[in-house]
């Protein structure tokens, strides 16, 4: 807050006489500073002291809202209604004035804290309206410092051995042109490269979607996987039949995940086979299915699906499986990027020989992508990877100021610490309430944690009474998904309303 109204008084009177009918941020949530535990500094001073809850949720005013709004837009889905402009770093408000810990943020997505001083500093940077009102197809139309732009931010922070990046709209959008280049890459080797033109052949079939201009080939995905849900993605998608009932898919293969049992000190041996079998199975389907395989897409920790993990010795044996048959590896870290399992890129917990060929991006990042090293990874002509946008100049400046933000404030390292202790304080309460909480995961992993909970649904509202917004993933599962700025003596606050909750 101080450096939010540092920046306020730097800028020109006429700037801030023009905003000062505007509503200002962070007003109730405000009103009560936290007060930390002894030699715990806080990231946000002004934050509440914990959660306010005033009326039921949804409240009275929250409930005309909703009906106002489903008027004119699908509401079904609606988790709770919420006011951003009262919203500030770890609590997200609602219309009612109620305030609560947030630890679901927006589906993973907000990664340094509602109405984040730094963040709104930028947002309202010169450069910041040019993006957004001079928003450009970047592919035609690339600004004269789109370049610079890339560098201070998106590949500032690319994982290791990846130092190109093709931007994109979202995480579904990501993963789709992942794809696409990995289709080109192969169709590109198999005609003898990338100086081998086109036959009459492959540009009559494509026309007609037919082989060779249409290919034969398949992305190998695995079982509970969640990739997105436009039509390439949507067929590496098997999460939940809601997402893909009555929408026609590409006939590719899964994989087995492995299912870890747990606690995983107690089933070493019995899990080490269950990941070779499911390696056995990745390679079956690799060297034998009818529509060749040309990349493997994953998740480091599959997430929609149930926060389903594996070792790093799995992760290492299928990049090795993708190097001996000469098909590529895409690891899909658009929920696990950007710091939450306490490394900035989840797949550096495995301790590759080689990178993966591909890593894409989005949520926290705030815009989206895919990361590259390989130049043949380029199509071979322009316009083959393309569309109007080709992502967002607006965003990648916010993600430039996120990853600022992070090291400023040191918060992947603050993500593992803090994991470190919530994930002890679950386990304390996992022994203390065993038929409640179950298959606790995520250890060594940041706040990427969940457990099972045998009431799941119910366990999720009964959150909202107690303060707490939470998430669930799975059929079963209660997802962890607080932000980078999450302390200590907000795991507190969690913990002992995670307690009141398998209590009642």
């Amino acid at each position: 807050m101080a450096s939010l109204r540092a920046a306020a008084r730097l800028r020109p009177v006429a700037s801030r006489v023009a905003r000062s009918s505007q509503p200002r941020f962070y007003g109730a949530a405000a009103a009560v500073k936290s007060s930390p535990p002894s030699g715990e500094q806080p990231f946000f001073p002004d934050e509440p002291a914990g959660p306010t809850v005033k009326t039921a949720i949804p409240g009275p005013i929250t409930k005309k809202a909703i009906d106002d709004l489903h008027k004119v837009f699908d509401t079904r889905s609606l988790n709770m209604m919420a006011n951003y402009q009262k919203s500030f770093g770890n609590y997200i408000a609602d219309p009612d004035g109620n305030v609560l810990l947030d630890v679901y943020a927006q589906i993973a997505s907000i990664p340094v804290g509602y109405n984040n001083p730094s963040l709104h500093k930028v947002a309202l940077s010169e450069e910041m309206a040019s993006a957004l009102i001079n928003r450009p197809a970047l592919g035609n139309f690339p600004s004269h410092d789109w370049a610079d732009v890339l560098r201070t931010g998106i590949l500032k922070a690319a994982p290791k051995g990846l130092d190109q990046v093709f931007t994109a709209m979202a995480g579904s959008d990501a993963n789709e042109t992942a794809y696409k280049a990995a289709f080109m890459w192969r169709r590109q080797q198999e005609r003898g490269g990338a100086h081998v033109e086109f036959s009459e052949e492959d540009i009559t079939s494509s026309m007609l979607n037919q082989a060779p201009g249409a290919p034969q080939l398949s992305i190998l995905s695995f079982k509970t996987a969640f990739h997105g849900r436009l039509f390439g993605s949507l067929s590496t998608t098997r999460s939940k039949p809601i997402h893909k009932l009555d929408i026609p898919a590409f006939d590719w293969p899964q994989a087995t995940f492995p299912l870890l049992k747990y606690p995983l000190e107690e089933h070493v041996q019995e899990n080490a086979k269950i990941e070779a079998e499911a390696l056995a199975d990745v390679e079956r389907i690799i060297t034998t299915h009818h529509l060749p395989p040309c990349a493997v897409v994953i998740e480091p920790i599959q997430s929609e699906g149930g926060d389903n993990h594996a070792s790093p010795a799995f992760f290492r044996g299928l990049r090795a499986l993708t190097k001996k048959h000469n098909i590529l590896m895409i690891v899909d870290e658009v929920q696990t990027g950007v710091g939450a399992t306490g490394k900035f890129w989840a797949h550096d917990h495995w301790d590759l020989e080689t990178p993966p060929d591909m890593v894409t991006f989005s949520k926290k990042a705030q815009t989206a992508g895919y990361y590259f090293g390989n130049p043949e990874l380029r199509p071979n002509k322009p316009y083959r990877q393309f569309n109007t946008w080709m992502g967002d100049p607006a965003r990648a400046i916010l993600f430039r100021a996120i990853i600022d933000e992070i090291e400023r404030l040191d918060l992947v390292k603050n993500t593992a610490n803090v994991g470190d202790y919530l994930y002890g304080g679950i386990e304390q309460l996992a022994k203390r309430y065993p038929g409640e909480i179950m298959n606790l995961r995520g250890k060594g992993q940041g706040t990427f944690i969940a457990f099972d909970s045998p009431r799941r649904d119910e366990f999720l509202k009964k959150a909202k009474n107690v303060g707490v917004n939470i998430g669930g993933s799975g059929e079963r599962a209660v997802r962890l998904r607080p932000m980078l700025i999450f302390q200590r003596h907000h795991a507190d606050i969690l913990l002992e309303a995670l307690e009141k909750i398998v209590k009642s």
